[in-house]
């Protein structure tokens, strides 16, 4: 096959696929006796891999189980496939439990406290979130979160609203870059105070999205499958 009639079947360019073959992602090109690169079905099932893969694996994953693959080690292939999917679901479990606990508090009325609010450290804050100071103090530098400065010792201090980004923001960590990843960060982002109703309405979203980003990723490994069984390291 020439590269243009693979570019057309998936929608790529040419120069995307020879970017792919530069990087090493599919195996090199055969050539024609004019020295045109051909391809075969074997580059196909590749680069559909590589195309079905990235929107829910990302294209760091994908990149690394195509590599595998070209080393016939299909089993660190599927590993690290599994380490993504349990990923996924990790976040899944914590926006399911972040969507419970908004939907309780605006079922119960609960509201930020007048007055002097409760306030953690970053440190507290990792602790109580599983989420690591870096990924805290990032999001701070992104404009995502914000802290107060505690006026002692000038540490990192978060009231219950940052604490409520925070867990919702951990809920998304590992999903692949999107413009509906960027559109949810955002909304996070300009959360009110007490809007809790917001709150939960981001929850129920994030909840969707990693839902389609399990969709995705059963894709993606169809066409692992599809490319595993055409080198016979499946069955």
């Amino acid at each position: 096959m020439r590269p243009i009639d693979i570019a057309e079947k998936l929608n790529l360019s040419t120069s995307a696929l020879r970017n792919y073959e530069a990087k090493g992602l599919v195996p090199p090109a055969l050539r024609s006796a004019g020295g045109h690169r051909m391809y075969t079905e074997e580059h196909l099932a590749y680069f559909e891999c590589l195309q079905a893969m990235s929107p829910g694996f990302g294209m760091e994953v994908a990149s690394e189980v195509v590599k595998h693959v070209q080393l016939r080690d299909a089993s660190s292939a599927r590993w690290c496939i599994t380490v993504s999917q349990a990923q996924l679901h990790h976040d899944k479990q914590q926006a399911g439990r972040n969507l419970q606990m908004l939907e309780d508090q605006v079922r119960n009325g609960a509201e930020e406290a007048n007055g002097v609010q409760e306030r953690k450290t970053i440190g507290e804050v990792s602790a109580a979130t599983l989420i690591a100071g870096s990924a805290i103090r990032y999001w701070e530098k992104e404009g995502l979160i914000a802290s107060s400065r505690d006026p002692h010792n000038g540490y990192r201090i978060f009231g219950r609203s940052q604490l409520r980004k925070i867990t919702l923001l951990g809920a998304l960590r590992n999903a692949i870059y999107s413009p509906e990843l960027v559109s949810l960060k955002q909304a996070i982002s300009r959360l009110d105070l007490n809007d809790l109703e917001g709150a939960r309405e981001i929850a129920g979203k994030s909840l969707a999205y990693l839902d389609r980003m399990s969709e995705e990723q059963f894709r993606g490994m169809f066409f692992f499958g599809k490319l595993c069984r055409l080198l016979s390291l499946m069955k």
